[in-house]
């Protein structure tokens, strides 16, 4: 009996907004294969449909990511082919495939990958802030206690930082930006290839005014430029526009400080503190963070 082939693993590249920036191959790809791994089967279903493709559809995300690459490697085995796609751009990135591209790798299964839109380079063009041919592309920055060393590993680069970010984490993670980095330029790209697509340019501190109690819809990709503010004795709260006396901020960090001893989580604390002062949380938060820093 002769042995059964391996099927292959198609890596699919697909639109990050316009359902038109698809290639050619990967439509012949996603109607040519047994089977479909999509992040989001009703995302998927919606760009199959308007290409007419009538191949089934499993969902492969990062919950279930582990538990479905045995399945699909053992469909492969029997010489089956599988597309991967995610809901956006190319699967690996940011996105779930990686563990089922490197199990295939692995056992040998062919692993053909079909190249398409992207948002890192999209972002970088459109930003106008592309330094050369060198950009570092970081992803989400963590949101735990990895954060600060994340954001601490961006400040010795030299050369253009390309972020992706939650719109509901947008003004935080510039504010954290600007604490660390200092006065940037930078790009706020969001609903790329979209009808709406929006290009926000300015440095940390204009974007914070642009979008400072105004959460904007999409994911975000973030260019940022080389520093443009030398370092001076004002700190990022000051440059942002914030006047505070010493004596409000020993005010702040006393009571924030009775707070968390108290066992109050510290961000509570911070809304505390806001609303018994009467000023912006940033506010408070900025000159918190400033005293965290001095005690490491």
């Amino acid at each position: 009996m002769n042995e059964i082939e391996p099927g292959t693993l198609y890596v699919c590249a697909t639109p990050i907004g316009n359902m038109a920036d698809i290639t050619l191959r990967v439509l012949d790809v996603l109607r040519g294969v047994d089977l479909v791994a999509a992040e989001d089967t009703r995302h998927s279903r919606k760009l199959l449909s308007r290409y007419e493709i009538k191949t089934p559809v499993v969902s492969y995300h990062e919950h279930n990511e582990k538990s479905k690459t045995v399945d699909l490697l053992e469909r492969l085995a029997r010489g089956e082919s599988v597309a991967l796609v995610s809901d956006a751009g190319m699967p690996g990135i940011s996105d779930p495939g990686g563990v089922l591209i490197t199990a295939c790798r692995e056992r040998g299964i062919a692993v053909d990958v079909l190249p398409g839109p992207n948002a890192v380079v999209t972002a970088l063009v459109a930003s106008g802030l592309a330094t050369g041919d060198t950009y570092f592309f970081g992803g989400f920055l963590p949101v735990g206690k990895k954060r600060r060393q994340a954001l601490a590993d961006l400040e010795g680069l030299l050369c253009t930082v390309v972020l992706y970010e939650a719109p509901h984490r947008l003004v935080q993670t510039l504010w954290d930006l600007l604490e660390v980095l200092g006065e940037r330029n930078c790009a706020v790209c969001r609903e790329l290839t979209k009808i709406h697509q929006q290009i926000h340019r300015g440095t940390f501190t204009e974007l914070l005014r642009e979008f400072e109690g105004v959460a904007p819809r999409g994911e975000c990709c973030l260019v940022i430029g080389q520093p443009v503010v030398k370092s001076n004795s004002k700190k990022p709260f000051e440059q942002a526009g914030f006047e505070v006396t010493d004596l409000e901020m020993a005010d702040m960090r006393s009571m924030w400080g009775a707070l968390t001893g108290a066992g109050m989580e510290g961000k509570e604390a911070v809304k505390e503190v806001a609303r018994r002062l009467g000023v912006p949380k940033r506010e408070v938060y900025q000159v918190v963070m400033i005293k965290e820093v001095e005690d490491v």
